[in-house]
Formats: C-alpha cells, sequence, structure tokens
C-alpha cells in the first residue's frame, strides 16, 4: 500500500471545511490517496489516532482521509465532492478523535450539505439558472 500527501484534495477538504465544518481544525487533517489497496467497495476512509494513543504521546486528535485511487480517481467532480463531505461529516464537532456513525453520516444529509456548498459556492442549478451561467 502507497500513501500519497494530495495538495489538491487537501485544498478541497479545506474549502469545505471553511464553508460548512468552522469546527474542524484543517491544521490537524491531511488527506491522501492511496494506491495498492485491495478493497472493492470503499472509495475512501477516515483515520485517527485512538485516544490512549493521543494521551501516551500527548498530541491532540489527528485525522487522516485516504481516498482509494481506483475507486475515487473515476468518479465525476460532484460525486467526489460528495465523498469528501461524506468523510468531513464523520469528524465530531467535538474534534477528539472520535467518529460520527453512519446514522447521522448518510445519503440524506450528505446530500444535504452538497446543495448546501453548492449554494456557498454559487454552483447551484438555481443559481446558474438565475444568472444565466
Amino acid at each position: 500500500m502507497k500513501y500519497i500527501f494530495s495538495p489538491e484534495l487537501q485544498a478541497k477538504a479545506e474549502e469545505i471545511c471553511r464553508l460548512l465544518f468552522p469546527h474542524i481544525d484543517t491544521t490537524r487533517v491531511k488527506c491522501f490517496v492511496s494506491e495498492g489497496s485491495s478493497t472493492r467497495r470503499t472509495i475512501a476512509r477516515c483515520h485517527t489516532i485512538g485516544k490512549l494513543m493521543q494521551k501516551t504521546i500527548g498530541v491532540p486528535a489527528h485525522y487522516g482521509i485516504e481516498f482509494i485511487s481506483k475507486a475515487f480517481d473515476r468518479l465525476p467532480e460532484d460525486e467526489k465532492t460528495k465523498v469528501i463531505i461524506h468523510e468531513l461529516m464523520h469528524i465530531p464537532h467535538a474534534f477528539g478523535g472520535g467518529f460520527r456513525h453512519h446514522d447521522h453520516v448518510c445519503e440524506k444529509n450528505v446530500e444535504l450539505m452538497f446543495r448546501t456548498y453548492l449554494s456557498k459556492t454559487n454552483q447551484s442549478p438555481a443559481v446558474k439558472k438565475w444568472f444565466q451561467i
């Protein structure tokens, strides 16, 4: 397995956090592309250091988001944005090293956040229609 830091995905995640998730400290979230994964259905994963290890080594919570290249790269841009939103939604407001579960991070909520993102970036269909873009 090979992990490569992705400045492009990092910038996109930081923009999304600025607009949708201001509780996320983007200096402690890093985005990587992985190559060589044998997973078949997974597109991305969010990783963290467990609470005990945080205390052991004396660091606050950090999150790593892994985008599995062979699955993620094939997606259209809107779907890539939704995947980034989905993974960021797993990070709780406490930012303590835990995860929000799929009862909160579900397709309906991701779609709602995606529409909010589009409206805040003037990319929504309604905005485009209004301004005839």
